[in-house]
């Protein structure tokens, strides 16, 4: 089997693992305490979240405090539901479903257009009663990577908060600057079901959890040590390997570019990140290749028609739509991601069965 899924998901880095492990400990263990609890392995268990709160927020910009939730859908909705009511939230067209769908949900909703390169247009206006605007820093199914710092000025000149899913992002490249930064552990090598909401420093949020009052009253219920001490480690390995990983992904990509040369790059690929490759077969309508027959004869090889959260749906990609493909072209499309322990052999036998079954659809 070949994982090339990376924006969907990353392997458990076994250092993660181990860590998790000595907080899953049963009778007669010691790790197994409840972290809210005053006696020694409540204790135990709150020092070791305190250590891996630490962890993660070394890879944040300084000056904000980190709030442990089940993930970044939940991070999401902590910031957008929890940083005010009323006024319009703005947000760019290609963003993940989790802000799209809580955006229109919580009241007015702008969104923001994206360029065919598939950045978000920083030339457009906000509305003047916008309160909160959400850009992601890599977009999880094209990889481009977005104008942050123009737009989190935009949004201090409307007098408004910024809000940045930094899923792809974190543990890859340097975190940008903003109001608010939602993660997901498990896009870095860490566990799934536990993710975190950056908070600067002076920003106050209201609670839409209720309950106990952990994590400083804005998120309720019982941490799991396990999981956020695995969250930890993954965030100090990304820490320690950041420019060893960007060099084995350049290595990846290179050669990746190579092999699919005849297929068509979706987004720039410049302002990129190189571990995605988002790809069409060149030619008129895509070549008319037929994507999930592509993915049945490629079953060995684990990769994407677009987000793993819309696959199966059958709903054109909302990402490559807003950067102008017709839909014949956006459903002929793959994407291909990569990371830490991919191997080159990985991606030269992946690209020959790929390629092998698209030629026998003609496609190529």
């Amino acid at each position: 089997m070949i994982y090339l899924d990376y924006q969907a998901t990353t392997p458990l880095a076994p250092e993660a693992r181990d860590t998790m492990l000595r907080w899953l400990d049963g009778p007669g263990g010691t790790g197994f305490g409840n972290p809210h609890s005053p006696h020694k392995l409540g204790r135990q268990a709150k020092a070791a979240v305190e250590f891996a709160r630490e962890q993660v927020a070394a890879l944040f910009p300084a000056g904000g405090k980190v709030i442990f939730t089940s993930g970044a859908t939940e991070a999401i909705n902590l910031a957008i539901r929890g940083s005010g009511k009323g006024g319009t939230v703005s947000v760019s067209a290609i963003e993940h479903a989790a802000v799209l769908d809580t955006a229109r949900d919580a009241g007015e909703c702008h969104v923001l257009n994206v360029a065919k390169n598939g950045q978000c247009n920083t030339k457009q206006d906000l509305p003047a009663d916008t309160r909160l605007v959400c850009l992601m820093q890599v977009n999880n199914e094209i990889g481009t990577i977005q104008p942050t710092l123009e737009w989190h000025r935009k949004a201090k000149e409307n007098n408004a908060l910024y809000l940045c899913d930094a899923v792809q992002a974190y543990g890859k490249i340097e975190v940008t600057g903003a109001d608010m930064i939602a993660i997901s552990a498990h896009k870095f090598h860490g566990p799934k079901g536990v993710g975190a909401l950056w908070i600067r420093d002076g920003l106050d949020l209201q609670e839409v959890q209720t309950g106990g009052g952990q994590e400083h009253g804005l998120r309720s219920g019982t941490l799991s040590p396990a999981l956020i001490a695995g969250m930890g480690t993954a965030a100090a390995l990304a820490n320690e390997a950041l420019d060893q990983d960007a060099e084995h992904i350049e290595q990846l990509w290179k050669r990746a570019r190579e092999i699919f040369e005849d297929w068509e790059l979706n987004g720039s690929a410049e302002a990129r990140w190189h571990g995605n490759l988002n790809i069409r077969p060149r030619g008129p309508n895509g070549g008319g290749l037929d994507v999930n027959r592509l993915m049945s004869e490629c079953r060995e090889v684990m990769f994407s028609a677009g987000s793993a959260c819309a696959s199966g749906s059958g709903r054109t990609s909302h990402v490559l739509e807003a950067i102008g493909l017709p839909k014949k072209l956006a459903k002929t499309s793959i994407r291909l991601g990569f990371g830490r322990y991919t191997t080159l052999e990985e991606i030269e036998e992946a690209g020959k069965v790929i390629n092998e079954a698209a030629r026998a659809q003609g496609s190529l």
